[in-house]
């Protein structure tokens, strides 16, 4: 019977863990070396990933209202929100919990953030959410070294 419960709660547990898993559309440059890194950051955090290969960035960032100054290389969506540039995986959780946001951006491409790991250097970064009325909040700071 002990078994019989063990096994049972591991399906349920696994169960959970499908029911968890969040798809992110990526969409990016063909040519681009860190915008793959950041893809597998994600599926190494349990997204499922659809990769999409993108002639045209601008175009798709501006259909998607990224802000030029929220600009990176690569953009994600998720539930409709947008995730732009080199955003940890953590924090995308953030957008299903704040209804307030239109999407999370990591400007630039910083080094050590997620994708963008090039040895023991890490430069000090923001995610800034951009709220329903337009305005950037920070959401979270990543100290460098």
């Amino acid at each position: 019977m002990l078994k019989k419960n063990i096994a049972l709660l591991g399906l349920l547990a696994l169960s959970n863990l499908a029911q968890a898993a969040q798809t992110i559309d990526v969409y990016r440059d063909p040519n681009c070396g860190c915008c793959k890194a950041w893809i597998s950051h994600l599926r190494d955090n349990g997204f499922t990933v659809n990769d999409h290969v993108e002639p045209n960035m601008s175009a798709v960032k501006q259909r998607l209202g990224v802000a030029p100054r929220l600009a990176s290389c690569h953009t994600g969506v998720i539930d409709g929100k947008f995730v732009e540039g080199h955003v940890p995986a953590e924090q995308i959780q953030v957008l299903a919990k704040r209804p307030d946001l239109r999407g999370l951006a990591v400007p630039g491409m910083p080094m050590g953030s997620p994708g963008m790991e090039m040895g023991d250097d890490k430069d000090a970064f923001q995610v800034i959410g951009l709220t329903q009325a337009g305005t950037d909040e920070v959401v979270a700071e990543y100290a460098g070294n």
